[in-house]
């Protein structure tokens, strides 16, 4: 978000779709001199679902959020919304969990720093040292967390403490090389994401790239999803490919790869970040 931006309210929303959803929003939010400055929305047919986003003026409204809820549960009950509100220029807080690589890491501070991303990073988790002095160059603080299959449990106790202690609003996993517990993952729903090194559904689980090169596909890429229990199967949010041929090694597959899931890692956390994604069971709707 631009420091000259105006201040926006965001409204999203998913129902039951039925005749006078958009009718009955855009009069709400009329009614009380809202001004919209943008409005998406999207049907699905297939299984009868309603998805809409709306930014609204904040200085247009006569209130602040907490009257906006109070005011909008009765039609949100109405149409059986699930749904939520929120204030764009209130920065949400994003801890990183990283392992070794650094590439993903590397390019969301880069647009951290330069503004890019309007977030705050207040800690960065992992269960190794190797980026400690490179996290706490850009003054950020750096845990590290081992992890082992004796360990488990605790030690993502120990990251969930300190996500709720640095107050973090969601986590993104920038090549984090280990599988969360069932119950954080659970607890956190759809505020976990992670970059996974392949073109999901194929190729889950780990060395994604090699197993790529055996079956001599010709194109690989990268999948960014929110994290569930199950590997790799979360809803999906963002998704890029590159093309590849028989002449390409591992080697070369695995730094062609690393662009691809920076961009798409950053395309998510963005998407995130200005309340862009709805969630349904296990599929996303991403208004871009």
């Amino acid at each position: 978000m631009s420091e000259t931006t105006p201040r926006r309210y965001i409204l999203t929303l998913t129902c039951p779709d039925r005749t006078g959803i958009v009718a009955a929003v855009g009069s709400f939010i009329a009614s009380h001199g809202g001004l919209i400055s943008q409005a998406a929305q999207h049907g699905d047919a297939l299984h009868n679902r309603f998805y809409m986003r709306v930014e609204i003026q904040a200085d247009t409204l006569p209130f602040y959020l907490d009257e906006f809820r109070e005011r909008f549960a009765p039609l949100a009950r109405q149409f059986e919304m699930e749904w939520g509100i929120s204030d764009s220029s209130v920065k949400k807080r994003m801890v990183v969990l990283v392992s070794k690589l650094d590439h993903c890491l590397n390019d969301l501070l880069h647009r951290w720093r330069n503004k890019d991303l309007h977030c705050e990073i207040p800690c960065v988790v992992s269960n190794h040292n190797d980026l400690r002095s490179f996290v706490e160059w850009h003054g950020i603080p750096y845990f590290h967390v081992p992890v082992t299959p004796e360990t488990k449990e605790q030690a993502y106790a120990e990251v969930e403490r300190l996500f709720r202690e640095f107050s973090g609003d969601f986590m993104v996993l920038a090549r984090y090389m280990q599988v969360l517990s069932d119950g954080m993952t659970e607890r956190l729903r759809n505020r976990i994401i992670n970059i996974h090194h392949s073109f999901l559904p194929a190729f889950v689980g780990g060395k994604p790239y090699h197993q790529a090169f055996e079956r001599g596909v010709k194109m690989t890429g990268a999948t960014s999803h929110y994290v569930t229990a199950e590997l790799d199967a979360g809803p999906i949010i963002e998704q890029g490919v590159i093309d590849i041929d028989h002449g390409n090694s591992i080697e070369e597959m695995v730094r062609l790869g690393k662009d691809i899931e920076k961009s798409v890692l950053s395309r998510s956390v963005r998407h995130h970040l200005e309340d862009r994604i709805l969630v349904h069971r296990n599929k996303t709707v991403v208004f871009k």
